[in-house]
């Protein structure tokens, strides 16, 4: 199967963070007034506001068929994706579960400034994903965030992160293809698992993520877990 090139920036440590927001500029301009970004509707079902709302930050699992699916509705809406410090990330896999990869800017490597590189790539592109690889201070979230509201972007974050919109987990998984003892893996089914400050309670629905195909289906409507009354009063 063919296979579309991503855009691929490399970005060494002591790269030069002005020259990278001006050579994303030609490709992505700024957008301060944009809608809630689409996701797949099994998504959506559990997101707060059924989608992923501009200026806020998420904290994802590591998990790459949930990054892909994440960004992949977007991405076919016309939004331009970024993705910092994944090196590993297959774009087969990502163009299975409907990523764009026209436009998808890859930054496998930033380095130690890892930072800097996701607050530039966030001035420019709609949607930026990034695996931090050390840790950020409170201040360093705090005036990031600012930027991505006042920027209207969204960041998806690999692992825990402060001041985030919600935590969107996946727990519980199944492979299907396998018989007695024999067979190929074909899908992987999971439980996605997200929890909002928005809502009083996490949301969690069943999925095959990625399915047969690669894709992502719905096996299971999306359900609200339960919390005893004490551990919300």
């Amino acid at each position: 199967m063919g296979v579309r090139a991503a855009v691929r920036s490399e970005v060494h440590p002591e790269g030069d963070v002005v020259r990278l927001r001006a050579q994303l500029e030609r490709v992505q301009g700024r957008r301060l007034d944009a809608p809630v970004l689409p996701v797949h509707p099994a998504l959506a079902a559990l997101l707060p506001g059924g989608g992923l709302r501009p200026g806020s930050a998420y904290s994802v699992a590591a998990s790459s068929s949930l990054l892909f699916a994440l960004l992949a509705e977007a991405s076919q809406a016309g939004s331009w994706c970024g993705v910092v410090g994944m090196p590993q990330l297959g774009t087969e896999a990502a163009e299975r579960l409907g990523v764009d990869l026209t436009r998808l800017v890859l930054i496998p490597d930033p380095g130690p400034r890892w930072l800097a590189v996701t607050a530039t790539i966030a001035e420019v592109l709609p949607v930026v994903a990034v695996r931090p690889s050390g840790r950020a201070t409170d201040g360093d979230v705090s005036r990031l965030a600012a930027r991505l509201r006042d920027r209207g972007a969204v960041l998806l974050v690999q692992g825990a992160w402060a001041q985030a919109e919600a935590s969107i987990d996946v727990a519980d998984p199944g492979w299907t293809g396998l018989g007695q003892g024999h067979g190929y893996l074909a899908g992987r089914e999971l439980t996605v698992t997200v929890t909002s400050r928005r809502t009083p309670v996490p949301r969690r629905g069943r999925m095959l993520l990625p399915d047969v195909d690669g894709t992502l289906v719905s096996t299971r409507p999306p359900s609200v877990a339960y919390v005893p009354l004490e551990a919300v009063g």
